[in-house]
């Protein structure tokens, strides 16, 4: 249809809005072609004019007929584009309450910030054996669809749930395993669907953070598989993890938190089994500190650890293991309260009688007197001698908080292993469902290597979001001759390859770190020499010579440079982790086994958090190398399932994720699902 018959008086269009982002409005004058100005009546009476670019002619975007808004499938709608989408999703939110919507095989989340009473057992039954189009959108369709589509076409499934941070990734995730836990029918033995459940406390307990966007975010991601027999039983589970944000361990931006879990021991540091470990309030303690927001409204951390030990048992981890894994925990917070002084200009010590390193050391098992001369000191090893350096007071800190930094990760490594073994089975597994919770796109006030991985793996995502829902639909209509207009989707390989390709991001910081002078400054001019000309996506702040930017499929971010070398060479001191090792504790050295396995095997881990032994140094693994190449077999394995797609996000339905217009504007030219 001509633009103007579509445009003539009394059509509604759209307007962009700096407070409400679109306003509607009523054109009250014909709009002709080459007219450069629109007449236009808001809903509040006045009377605008909109003037049209020259340029490029864009007229703003028309309002879909009110007998379509609040439909529950975006793609009935007759105009699908940014503002359409978010009018149809408010008017769904805030009118009737429903947070569930589809937009073709995507179901899309709105995070009410409350508990609705809409996952009951009545209501996980109401959709059990239903075709997803018969009952209102809902996270239990996407299961049942999911759980439907393994028995019927005998092939895996994956959920693959995307969003930004506190979009509600992680709930909606555990709501979709509680729904193969409770449809599921027992697989003979004791409480499987109970123990998959029961692994959730404890993740979030371990893994998740309150930042200032969440009170609750996942700081790691995670791929949970859950197995079924040829009944469709669930036989067990196995959890994959990605990048744990370790940094976090010793440092919280303000208004931040440290791991749920510290708060939850200090909280519960007045029981009489937890009293050796010498706690007080999360306030005594640097690592828990920083961000100065100790509590979070409407959460009791003892009442959460109580379910986070409740957790443990049902996963049959013993009292003593549990009791093990809480002292290693209240180490790390007596080590961040170790005083390092100034003894000269390179030269740093620690008193003798430092309270708090005699607790850390009476905890882990270990000489004082070592482990005060090793955080002070470092070996250094030439080819022909090995000596002795004292280090500087801020190496001295540095090495102190990246030993915390690997405890605490090689405690969540350990803890991961030991949950897929309380989830293994002895029954033969013949399909399974896979459940994707991984971190969202993330960009704030300063970003670091954390926000780059994390957006690097939504890059992958959308990548794959996009080869799925364009790509191989096309080429089955193409492949069947059904009259079809290709649509031009946007493509994210070449920003992939500006991270991933050879000499690329990631291969020139990898490049770096093995230099013996490298630094976060020289890697800075490197990539701006190698990639600032060459890749449309790689751009340069205009003040700042130690930052760069990359146009992300949702937003363009600049990350900072510094720590980046630090954070991917994953360093830590050789002889502190070796008094560590002599431990006469049960637990510790187990957490340092596969350090002597990684000199003999290459077999990959569990959980990938990144090795940080110094042994044998030049055949270790960087972080970012080890990340990349564990999202290319995420990748494999999403690739040889059928994928459903979750999409939640935020309250203001305006968030960047992947069914979003803004992000794929072709959803306007709508596939025919």
């Amino acid at each position: 249809m001509a633009a103007s018959e579509l445009y003539s008086k009394y059509a509604r269009v759209w307007l962009p809005d700096a407070t409400e982002v679109w306003k509607s409005a009523e054109l009250i004058k014909d709009y002709t072609p080459g007219d450069l100005t629109l007449y236009l009546q808001l809903e509040d009476g006045t009377v605008v004019e909109y003037k049209i670019d020259p340029r490029t002619k864009n007229l703003p975007p028309l309002r879909n007929p009110n007998i379509l808004v609040g439909e529950n499938d975006l793609t009935a709608l007759s105009y699908l584009h940014e503002p359409a989408v978010l009018h149809n999703l408010k008017v769904r939110f805030v009118d009737s309450k429903l947070i569930y919507t589809y937009c073709g095989i995507v179901l899309v989340a709105i995070n009410p910030y409350e508990n609705l009473p809409i996952y009951e057992a009545d209501i996980i039954n109401a959709y059990s054996g239903q075709n997803m189009g018969d009952m209102d959108p809902h996270i239990f369709a996407v299961a049942e669809e999911a759980y439907k589509q393994m028995a019927r076409d005998e092939r895996n499934q994956s959920i693959i749930v995307s969003g930004e941070s506190g979009a509600g990734k992680t709930v909606s995730a555990k709501y979709a395993m509680r729904y193969f836990a409770t449809v599921s029918c027992s697989s003979g033995e004791t409480n499987v669907e109970e123990r998959v459940l029961a692994s959730s406390p404890i993740m979030e307990a371990l893994g998740n953070a309150k930042t200032t966007r969440n009170d609750n975010s996942s700081r790691f991601g995670k791929y949970i598989e859950i197995g079924f027999d040829k009944k469709y039983c669930i036989t067990g589970a196995n959890m994959r993890t990605y990048l744990l944000e370790k940094s976090r361990v010793v440092f919280q931006a303000h208004g931040e938190r440290n791991y749920h879990i510290f708060y939850q021991l200090c909280a519960s540091s007045h029981l009489s089994e937890f009293k050796a470990f010498k706690l007080g309030c999360a306030d005594d303690f640097h690592y828990t500190n920083q961000g100065q927001s100790p509590v979070i409204d409407r959460v009791d951390d003892a009442k959460e650890m109580r379910n986070t030990r409740k957790a443990f048992s049902l996963l049959g981890i013993s009292e003593n293991e549990q009791m093990e894994i809480y002292q290693i925990l209240a180490a790390i917070l007596h080590l961040s309260n170790v005083e390092v002084k100034d003894q000269s200009a390179d030269r740093s010590s620690i008193l003798p009688n430092d309270a708090h390193l005699m607790v850390f050391c009476e905890l882990m098992g270990v000489a004082c007197e070592e482990m005060a001369h090793w955080l002070c000191h470092r070996k250094l090893k030439t080819t022909s001698e090995t000596y002795v350096k004292p280090v500087t007071k801020m190496d001295a800190v540095n090495g102190r908080d990246a030993l915390a930094k690997h405890i605490y990760a090689r405690l969540f490594n350990w803890i991961v292993g030991s949950i897929n073994n309380a989830l293994k089975s002895a029954a033969k597994q013949h399909s399974f469902i896979g459940v994707l919770d991984i971190y969202g796109f993330e960009t704030f006030d300063v970003n670091s290597f954390e926000q780059f991985c994390i957006n690097y793996a939504n890059e992958k995502l959308q990548q794959q979001f996009n080869l799925h829902v364009f790509k191989l639909e096309q080429e089955e209509y193409m492949r069947e001759e059904i009259p079809w207009r290709l649509i031009d989707f946007y493509d994210n390989q070449p920003c992939i390859n500006l991270i991933e390709a050879k000499m690329g991001i990631l291969d020139l910081l990898d490049e770096e770190c093995k230099m013996p002078k490298g630094s976060d400054n020289t890697w800075a001019q490197k990539l701006y020499n190698t990639l600032l000309k060459q890749n449309a996506h790689f751009d340069k702040p205009r003040l700042s010579n130690r930052a760069f930017i990359i146009h992300h499929f949702a937003d363009k971010v600049e990350y900072q440079c510094e720590g980046f070398l630090e954070k991917n060479k994953d360093t830590v001191n050789e002889e502190q982790i070796n008094v560590l090792k002599k431990s006469k504790f049960n637990l510790l050295p187990k957490l340092f086994e596969d350090d002597e396995k990684a000199t003999v095997s290459t077999n990959k881990p569990t959980s990938i958090i990144g090795r940080s032994s110094q042994t044998q140094r030049d055949n270790k693994k960087t972080v970012g190398l080890q990340f990349r190449q564990s999202l290319h077999l995420l990748m494999d394995t999403l690739n040889a399932t059928t994928p459903h797609y979750l999409g939640p996000c935020e309250g203001s339905a305006a968030t960047p994720c992947m069914w979003h217009p803004r992000n794929n504007p072709d959803l306007s030219s709508r596939l025919p699902i």
